[in-house]
């Protein structure tokens, strides 16, 4: 999807772009330290013997603070929640009424979405990541984020700013699934009641430790 330059003026402009995108995660990382908004995100999986690729689409909203915690709560189609608090990572699925928790230390490899609001600072995000400029799209600034340790299950996530503001997370995985998280509505530094990341299992929920 990537626009390919083919003159030396396309590359240029294109490197002056990109050089914004990694100026916009600077700003973001020096600049925002907690925030919420709403999401959309739509999850494409690659498409097997001929058929079409598969899309599914859900919603819900989004808070962070730096470092180490943050909150997904998924509304539609399928309720479930998603919170880290510092020290444990908890996906409570609402249909199934079960909790998995996991040590947050562990599994944030596993969840991509939550590298921005895990890392404190830049340096912190670029001992875990390689970041490279990537060119202006769709009215954005771009990082492209690659893990310096690949263990399969991420191959790589663009990050998209409008200015200084975090606008949409994509992300590849290993098995070439693609999920694009888009914000709206974004926060930053607003006051956050003080139990937003913390999580206790409903009563008869199954906890499963992993």
């Amino acid at each position: 999807m990537k626009n390919i330059a083919t003159t030396l003026l396309l590359a240029t402009a294109a490197a002056s772009a990109g050089a914004d995108g990694l100026k916009s995660l600077e700003s973001f990382m020096k600049g925002t330290q907690r925030g919420r908004a709403d999401f959309i995100q739509t999850v494409t999986s690659p498409a097997k013997d001929g058929q079409t690729a598969r899309t599914q689409s859900s919603s819900g909203s989004f808070a962070f603070q730096r470092p180490g915690r943050f909150k997904f709560v998924y509304k539609k189609p399928f309720e479930q929640t998603i919170v880290a608090d510092g020290q444990t990572l908890w996906i409570y699925d609402v249909d199934l009424n079960q909790v998995t928790r996991r040590a947050q230390a562990q599994a944030l490899g596993s969840t991509p979405a939550a590298l921005l609001a895990s890392a404190p600072d830049l340096s912190a995000l670029q001992s875990e990541f390689t970041l490279e400029a990537a060119p202006d799209q769709d009215g954005l600034h771009w990082v492209q984020a690659s893990p310096r340790t690949p263990d399969g299950q991420l191959k790589s996530v663009r990050v998209g700013f409008a200015g200084e503001q975090l606008a949409t997370l994509d992300i590849l995985d290993g098995l070439g699934q693609r999920s694009v998280i888009r914000f709206t509505g974004m926060q930053a530094n607003v006051a956050l009641p003080a139990n937003t990341f913390q999580f206790k299992p409903p009563a008869g929920a199954d906890v499963v430790q992993q």
